[in-house]
């Protein structure tokens, strides 16, 4: 088997080094003339060399940027099963009306006389977020999951002062929950206390009851659970914070599972992020410009951070201040991310209420299918019963034999395919997280799992090896993931290889 090249390309897959790498500090797109008859103002501040930045023909800059488009793997490349952060299909309809000249083009600083139909679709969005959950009102503004919860919980954290308890600073957090949880808390303000989970991978309800005391400010938990596991004791769990005067906090990143099937107001939910990326198809942020609305019970709605959108005369305006009001405050700079916006109202109105109900029940159905299939060749420690949107297996039945879940990972990427989540919840030894979305077809579905059963074919004939040397067909191969968590290098300096050596300069 070819595993190298002289070329460095694989394929028709051409090589690719970094734009300092390569290009020319003459090489130049365009070709001007030089200015006529325009004095010289910089003095002796003129540039006495070039700028040491590379050039490139049009041709040459096309290129480069293609090339590199080439080496993203994509949810439109093939399935995507990367488990707890959902990389849903993006219907190119989203695209199109995000793209019209009258979202697009949006200033934040226009007067809102002139911008009255983005802030009607903002209203429309906020409407329909707010009937989905069961939520009585909704914080646009939050521009990302993790944004989402800090504002839920400065809400919380307002609620408690308005009430002269800011004395209630214990948060607790179930040990499966997404790291981003005690994270935010922390930010907030607050002490975390972890929770346990039973055998069952489930929050464990009476180490809740036996942690709520008149110190505890509230309790987040992720339902769906990290585990892709439905949490049945979830009203009770909100029903005993309640009572013990603290609030709830979900976190909605698994919202794509029940969409449409329960409320998570109904449930006694206080406040809950929505990834509009994860439930209703915007592109995934990788940085940004995202979008994380915040839903607010009526207790944690006064709270709620400006701008608010106010009707009044039938013209909306915009609050942008605290004064006279409860809100904590502000979360950005302006009103959050329009392109998002228009996206996930594009993608809502598209399906109606029974659409998005059939997303739920079909990226439940296609996870259940592929934890079927796969369950016989691999272990699933909590697979005796359905999961939701996520299929969760483990490395304990490969690991005799010498393999990994990193090493099933890396031999993913041969098959062409983007590895599945590793080793996430941490609460599962070796865990691999497979969620497939709504989306995939049985055959793709069939496709993937045909891959994931000829792997573990492999494991039990023994052949180690291949796992071990995997991947061999990228264009890079296995990397030290530990170094490059913890030596990691974020800038290039010429003269310097990967390795941080010093080589001769250019």
């Amino acid at each position: 088997m070819i595993t190298d090249t002289t070329s460095g390309n694989r394929g028709l897959l051409q090589a690719e080094p970094l734009i300092f790498e390569s290009g020319h500090v003459t090489g130049t797109g365009v070709d001007l003339p030089a200015p006529k008859g325009t004095p010289n103002k910089l003095g002796g501040l003129t540039r006495k060399a070039a700028l040491d930045l590379p050039g490139f023909s049009e041709p040459e800059t096309m290129r480069h940027f293609v090339r590199l488009s080439q080496k993203n793997y994509a949810i439109d490349l093939g399935l995507f099963p990367l488990g707890s952060c959902t990389m849903k299909h993006n219907p190119r309809l989203n695209e199109r009306a995000a793209r019209f000249e009258g979202f697009a083009d949006l200033h934040p600083l226009q007067p809102t006389s002139t911008i009255q139909g983005a802030l009607e679709l903002m209203d429309e969005l906020a409407h329909w977020l707010c009937t989905l959950t069961g939520m009585p009102a909704v914080a646009l503004s939050p521009k990302a999951g993790a944004h989402g919860e800090f504002a839920g919980m400065l809400a919380i954290k307002a609620a408690l002062e308005a009430r002269g308890e800011s004395h209630r600073k214990r948060v607790l957090v179930p040990s499966s929950a997404h790291g981003t949880n005690p994270a935010t808390a922390v930010a907030a303000g607050f002490t975390v206390d972890e929770v346990k989970g039973d055998e069952d991978g489930r929050v464990d309800l009476e180490d809740v009851v036996a942690k709520l005391g008149p110190d505890v400010a509230a309790i987040m938990i992720t339902n769906p659970n990290t585990c892709g596991l439905f949490e049945p004791d979830i009203k009770k769990i909100a029903d005993a914070v309640h009572a013990a005067g603290a609030y709830f906090y979900c976190d909605g990143a698994n919202y794509n599972a029940i969409v449409g099937k329960v409320r998570p107001g109904d449930l006694g939910v206080d406040a809950m992020h929505i990834n509009l990326h994860k439930t209703f198809s915007t592109p995934h942020g990788g940085g940004g410009p995202g979008a994380g609305p915040t839903v607010l019970s009526a207790a944690l709605a006064p709270f709620a951070p400006v701008p608010h959108i106010v009707l009044r005369g039938g013209t909306r305006e915009l609050r942008e201040h605290t004064d006279g009001t409860q809100a904590f405050g502000r979360m950005c700079a302006f009103h959050g991310q329009m392109g998002m916006f228009t996206r996930a109202l594009t993608y809502m109105m598209s399906h109606g209420s029974d659409g998005l109900r059939q997303v739920a029940e079909d990226a439940v159905l296609n996870a259940n299918y592929l934890l079927a299939r796969l369950k016989p060749h691999f272990s699933a420690p909590f697979g005796d019963r359905p999961c939701m949107h996520e299929v969760l297996l483990d490395d304990s039945s490969i690991k005799p034999a010498g393999v990994e879940t990193i090493d099933m990972a890396k031999a993913l990427l041969d098959e062409g395919y983007h590895p599945f989540t590793t080793y996430f919840p941490l609460v599962v030894h070796g865990a691999m997280l497979i969620e497939p979305t709504e989306t995939e077809p049985k055959r793709e579905l069939d496709r993937f799992a045909d891959v994931m059963i000829a792997l573990a074919e492999r494991v039990k004939a023994g052949e180690v090896e291949f796992f071990k040397q995997a991947p061999k067909l990228t264009p890079m191969r296995r990397l030290d993931d530990t170094r490059a968590a913890r030596q990691p290098k974020l800038r290039w300096r010429r003269g310097q290889n990967d390795t941080g050596a010093k080589v001769a300069a250019e």
